[in-house]
């Protein structure tokens, strides 16, 4: 078993509606609480952190296995939306919605678009991150898949 360890550090100057900041490996921005919750909305937030680290395990699982399918891609692009519900004051993390867009080039099949169809589906089970949030928050798939 192999073990992979990545670190964070943050640093937090006050309340609330203060900014902080967070350094991990290539990650180094400023932090706070998003407009739409009344914060300042300066850097990043959990919210959008959440999103991109499911987003981007995603689309990377999803480019690795039409590598490894040897499907003969032209463009891979994803947009995600994630959606929060406040009731009663009690923010929760209820949906990540990916929107993969994926053109295999002209000289694809069917069998190559039916298989491209299988993996979409597949990478999100696969991505480490959707494991993890696996149960707390749902994903959902809203495809677009094409032959050029």
């Amino acid at each position: 078993m192999t073990i992979h360890q990545f670190h964070l550090d943050a640093t937090w100057p006050g309340g609330r509606n203060e900014v902080g900041r967070i350094h991990a490996g290539n990650l180094d921005t400023k932090i706070s609480i998003p407009p739409e919750m009344d914060g300042p909305g300066v850097g990043t937030n959990p919210d959008e952190m959440l999103l991109g680290a499911a987003s981007t395990c995603y689309v990377i699982t999803l480019a690795a296995m039409i590598e490894r399918a040897e499907l003969p891609l032209r463009h891979l692009a994803l947009r995600s939306v994630g959606e929060v519900d406040v009731t009663n004051g009690v923010f929760t993390y209820k949906k990540i919605i990916h929107k993969p867009s994926v053109t295999l080039r002209s000289e694809a099949t069917q069998a190559d678009l039916d298989k491209l169809q299988t993996l979409v589906k597949k990478a999100e089970s696969s991505c480490m991150i959707s494991r993890a949030i696996q149960g707390n928050v749902a994903i959902e798939l809203e495809e677009q898949l094409a032959i050029e």
